[in-house]
This record gives structure tokens, C-alpha cells and sequence, in this order.
């Protein structure tokens, strides 16, 4: 039987996935409510995002992508939440293919000799019931400085296409590149860089 140009298990299907049916009522937006345990990172729904100002004209954004790492999540209490997560440098993209070739050269990221970007927590301050403030270590272009997240929690549940229990952040930070040893066109390509992270992480136990 057709409905529409879909069959009728296709339509099925598909008004079950757009509705806020039993599926989407298992996430749970209460951190309080999300289960304990050590989580990795699901690299398919992570992302990080940074945006530089373009010579005083257009905020420019570019995307790495490929994250790894772990989530020590303690719901009770979370200040003794532990995050560490590494980006491979050389996944950075963005809407140019030769700007995206010259940022994993020599003069920017050098994704060569530094081929890996990593954030380790050192401590988590909860400043709302969905808002923290994770500070840690930033590695990046073979330098670690303290950086501090301002982290959201967004959801927790049974994740409706892979069945595994998955909880969700967004996160956002402004860090100076320079302080990186990233100084290539400062300042006519700004120094101060926006961050903002979409975090996905899958309960492992």
C-alpha cells in the first residue's frame, strides 16, 4: 500500500522518528537523573567547532572532527567528574580545500610534529543545575595551557538508533592562538578564537 509517494511501512517509520513519541521521551534533561559511570566519546556526534574574525570582514569557521577520549561521570556528585578528550589536528576542515591544507602546515597547526590537540580536566564547578565550569589542561601545537569550558548539559537517554545509553553537552571557551604559538596573520586574522563543542558520549559500563 502507498501513502503518498512512501509505502506505508516506510511513512510509519518515518512520522515515528518526527514524533515525540516513546522514543524520544526516554531522554531525560534533569543531570541529576542520568546514570553514573565512565562514558567514551561518540566521535560521529562530537564536534569542535572554532571562529576566528576575517580581516575585520566575516567571522570564518572551521570544524575538526574524529574525537576520542573518556567521560568519568559522577551524577551525585559532579565535581568529581574527570573528561578527558583528544582531536586529531589533521581532521580540521573547512569550506576551503587549500585553507584547510595550510592550517595542517608548518605555519598553523603543524599537524605533523603536533598531531594531536588534548583537554583533561583538572576540576568541575557546577554553576546552575545544567551548567558547570570545567577547567583543564589545553594541548595544542606542542603547548599546554589551563583552559576553562563553560559546559551545558543537554540530555541523557537510550539512544533511539544504536539502543546504547548516550548523555550530551555543549560546551563553548574563547582561548588566544598566539598563546599556542599559532601566530600566523595576527592580528589581521584575529587572535581570540571561539570554541564551541557539541559533546556525545556513550556509557561504556
Amino acid at each position: 500500500m502507498k501513502y503518498g509517494t512512501f509505502s506505508l511501512p516506510v511513512a510509519i517509520i518515518a512520522l515515528s522518528l518526527s514524533s515525540s513519541g516513546p522514543a524520544a521521551a526516554q531522554v531525560v534533561t534533569n543531570p541529576a537523573q542520568v546514570r553514573s559511570g565512565t562514558y567514551g566519546v561518540e566521535p560521529g556526534h562530537t564536534q569542535v567547532t572554532f571562529t576566528v574574525l576575517h580581516l575585520g570582514f566575516t567571522n570564518y569557521l572551521g570544524i575538526f572532527s574524529n574525537a576520542s577520549g573518556t567521560l568519568e561521570l559522577d551524577a551525585r556528585t559532579p565535581s568529581r567528574s574527570k573528561l578527558s578528550v583528544t582531536i586529531p589536528v589533521a581532521s580540521v576542515q573547512t569550506t576551503s580545500s587549500r585553507l584547510t591544507e595550510e592550517l595542517k602546515g608548518e605555519q598553523w597547526f603543524d599537524a605533523a610534529r603536533f598531531p594531536a590537540a588534548t583537554f583533561v580536566s583538572t576540576t568541575v564547578r557546577l554553576t546552575g543545575q545544567n551548567e558547570a565550569l570545567v577547567t583543564g589542561n589545553l594541548t595544542l601545537h606542542g603547548v599546554t595551557k589551563a583552559e576553562t569550558l563553560k559546559v551545558h548539559f543537554i540530555g541523557a537517554g537510550i539512544n533511539a538508533m544504536d539502543k546504547k545509553y548516550t548523555t550530551g553537552f555543549e560546551a563553548t571557551a574563547m582561548i588566544r592562538r598566539s598563546d599556542f604559538g599559532v601566530k600566523m596573520y595576527v592580528p589581521y586574522v584575529s587572535d581570540d578564537v571561539q570554541l564551541r563543542i557539541a559533546g556525545a558520549f556513550e556509557q561504556q559500563d
